[in-house]
């Protein structure tokens, strides 16, 4: 199979939606932090917006991800090279880590609310810092690439030829 040098329209699309996901996911997290302690109370679950859409995103970005994986098998894209094999084997274990991350973060989140699982709730808190903490490093790495490398990397998940 050959590989693509760019992301497809389908990659790129995936790959934003995920994030915007992940992102508004973090910024209501309060909210629903609120709703999984008063149900580890025993108070009655209030299912307004907070936790609803936390709950649905977090699914979405399982579904979506796992849908990225399998695009990812049926076209594969060619890894950057930088003729730098450190920043090179960098980026892969960075992006490894954050598939891995945006698969066990939301697993565990299903497993605390669904499962009313305590323990579960500070993983989950704790995987989803350490996914923010390496996305902020990927958009950082991608500014690097268009900024002072200027080898045109970001251009790949912005837009598909």
């Amino acid at each position: 199979m050959q590989e693509s040098k760019g992301y497809g329209r389908m990659q790129i699309l995936l790959h934003w939606a995920i994030a915007i996901l992940i992102v508004a996911n973090y910024f209501i997290s309060d909210g629903m932090e609120n709703a999984f302690d008063g149900m580890m109370k025993g108070a009655p679950v209030v299912f307004g917006w907070v936790p609803t859409f936390h709950v649905y995103a977090g699914v979405m970005v399982l579904i979506l991800v796992a849908l990225r994986l399998a695009l990812r098998i049926v076209r594969p894209t060619a890894a950057a090279n930088t003729g730098k094999p450190l920043l090179d084997k960098a980026a892969e274990l960075g992006h490894y880590a954050l598939y891995l991350l945006m698969i066990v973060a939301p697993a565990l989140g299903a497993l605390s609310w669904f499962g009313m699982i305590d323990v579960t709730a500070s993983y989950h808190v704790l995987a989803v810092n350490v996914l923010l903490i390496l996305a902020l490093g990927h958009a950082a790495m991608s500014l690097f690439h268009q900024f002072v490398l200027r080898d045109g990397l970001m251009v790949r998940m912005i837009w598909s030829k």
